[in-house]
């Protein structure tokens, strides 16, 4: 477990605040070109979600995503004008605020040794039998 540190603290606030930047531009270009710009939306999403993980772990992958899912949500409520983001009526506004979330929750479900920055160690290689082997058949 990561202690909290001054270090640990600025690392899951600069996710917080990534996270807040993705979801603001994914909210506002997710219908620029159908389907396309919600397809961008996404893997961009994954992309911070995943580089959030590798950065500083799962703790800096829910500051990424309480900041992804906060800025989606108030930016897909109707603004002072009246005027929406993410209309109720259009599917493709569901795909990107369900699909926002899901790829956060992939990003937090991969194996941690994705993210394992740590040399492994060379693997053994199988002894094989050659035909001046003991075992060897006359």
């Amino acid at each position: 477990m990561q202690r909290l540190s001054a270090g640990a603290t600025g690392t899951v606030v600069a996710a917080l605040l990534l996270g807040a930047v993705v979801g603001t531009l994914g909210t506002v270009m997710h219908r620029s070109i159908e389907p396309w710009g919600v397809v961008v939306c996404l893997a961009l999403a994954f992309v911070a979600a995943v580089t959030a993980r590798a950065w500083a772990g799962l703790v800096a992958l829910a500051g990424y995503a309480v900041g992804l899912v906060v800025s989606v949500q108030v930016l897909s409520q109707s603004g002072p004008g009246g005027d929406v983001l993410v209309p109720d009526d259009q599917g493709i506004g569901w795909v990107w605020v369900l699909g926002s979330i899901v790829v956060t929750i992939v990003a937090g479900v991969l194996p941690g040794r994705l993210f394992d920055d740590r040399p492994r160690a060379p693997r053994p290689h199988p002894v094989s039998a050659d035909a001046d082997g003991p075992d060897a058949a006359p």
